[in-house]
């Protein structure tokens, strides 16, 4: 595929059964290349759709055409600019919630694509937010790093949430060690 990937298979096999997904709507935040949106798209089938956001429009232009070569690009809507303020436009004009919400966008900003991420979905939705452990640094109360910072604020934000179930899965692949958090509203 064109451009970089983000997600590698490795992260995507821990979900047991993707034909269930099969026409649900669901929203991405953070497309990069298209990989994990044509996963996404696979699963949904034909009768479900996929509207994922990009921060770049050059980056975008590189997943639609990868979505189209994938041949899935009639089922997915690419939008650009900034996520957080894509995803929150989105929230307040989306009228139909999505029954899947995948979060792979900047790190600092996970607490905030979770709040939205949960005013676009319905009871009984699935969140999942990935690289989350980062190699094991997000235990580390006192790291500076901004994207440790953000994981932290979102596990802190999701265990004072009584309405989420979550958990983690661990993956370990190319990228190192790192994993998911699998969110379902109650």
């Amino acid at each position: 595929m064109a451009g970089e990937c983000d997600v590698v298979v490795e992260d995507l096999r821990p979900v047991p059964d993707w034909n269930h997904l099969a026409g649900v709507d669901s929203g991405e935040f953070g497309t990069l290349a298209g990989y994990s949106t044509i996963w996404l798209a696979r699963a949904v089938g034909d009768e479900g759709r996929v509207l994922t956001l990009e921060l770049e429009e050059t980056i975008a232009a590189i997943a639609r055409e990868n979505l189209e070569r994938a041949g899935v690009a009639d089922r997915v809507d690419v939008v650009g600019g900034p996520a957080a303020q894509s995803a929150q436009c989105l929230a307040d004009t989306h009228t139909e919630p999505f029954d899947l919400v995948f979060i792979d966008a900047d790190k600092p900003s996970n607490p905030a694509y979770l709040a939205v991420a949960l005013r676009l979905t319905r009871p009984g939705a699935v969140i999942i937010v990935d690289d989350v452990v980062h190699d094991g640094a997000v235990v580390d109360e006192h790291s500076d790093d901004v994207r440790v910072r953000g994981v932290r604020q979102l596990v802190a934000d999701i265990a004072a949430d009584p309405s989420l179930e979550a958990t983690a899965v661990q993956t370990v692949g190319v990228k190192g060690w790192d994993g998911l958090l699998i969110l379902r509203r109650t």
